[in-house]
Formats: structure tokens, sequence, C-alpha cells
């Protein structure tokens, strides 16, 4: 069975430093709550590990479905609850397809593949959050 440890450090005031897989990370805090915004708040990055997740399952199996695409991003948006503790209570990821001719039932399929069986982030967050999904075509 794999393991992920990481240490997270203390660098002062509400900052904190740690090294993922070679390279340094810093969250902090804005400054209304003792920070100095120093780097990303951790929730929001919870957001950016699901679209990463998913955007790297969803280029992984394009090109071997031979879908081509001249542009494609993850758009997620989180709903935080109102009193603590504050997690995302709902969340909307859009895959954001640009290209000529793009083959929708093949990247439908990617997509599903992705948030059904492969994205580990998105299986660990659909537990304590609802999550919906869009898929958007750009045919340029």
């Amino acid at each position: 069975m794999a393991k992920e440890v990481l240490e997270t450090r203390w660098i002062g005031g509400m900052a904190f430093e740690s090294e993922v897989n070679g390279h340094k990370l810093i969250v902090d805090a804005v400054e209304a709550v003792g920070g100095k915004d120093l780097g990303p708040r951790p929730k929001p990055l919870m957001l950016e590990a699901l679209a990463g997740c998913t955007a790297m399952d969803v280029v992984s199996l394009s090109k071997k479905m031979r879908v081509e695409l001249d542009d494609f991003k993850v758009v997620v948006e989180g709903t935080l609850a109102e009193e603590h503790p504050k997690y995302f209570t709902h969340i909307h990821l859009q895959w954001v397809f640009t290209g000529k001719n793009l083959n929708h039932e093949k990247l439908e399929k990617a997509c599903n593949l992705s948030k059904d069986r492969y994205c580990g982030v998105f299986y660990m967050l659909k537990q304590s959050s609802e999550i919906t999904t869009e898929i958007i075509y750009n045919e340029a």
C-alpha cells in the first residue's frame, strides 16, 4: 500500500511551509486574521487538487482516445458552509473543451471515467460535499 507523508512547518504568523513532491508550498491567511498572504489558503488548494487531478485524467484519456484539443481547462466553484467547520457543502466542476470537431461522446466518456473511477480527489471530496459537473464545448 502506497503512503504519502509530508511535514508542514510553522514559519511565523499564520504561515506554514511544506515540501510536496520536492516543491515548496506555503499556505497563509489574509492579514485580517493574522496572516501576511504569503500563499494560498488551504481550502482553495483542495479545489485545485480536484481540478488538477481530473484534468490530468481527462488529458491522458483524451490522448488514448485520439481526441485532439486546442485548449482545455477545468473550472471549480466551491460553496462553504456558513458555520464551523467551514467545509465545501457544494462543489460545481466544469470541464471546458476548445477545438475543432470535438468528439463529444469520447470527451464525455473521459470525464465520466475520471469522476467515477480514476480521480481519487473527486472520490474523497464527494464523501462530504455534493459535487455537480458540467461539460462545455467551445467549437473553434
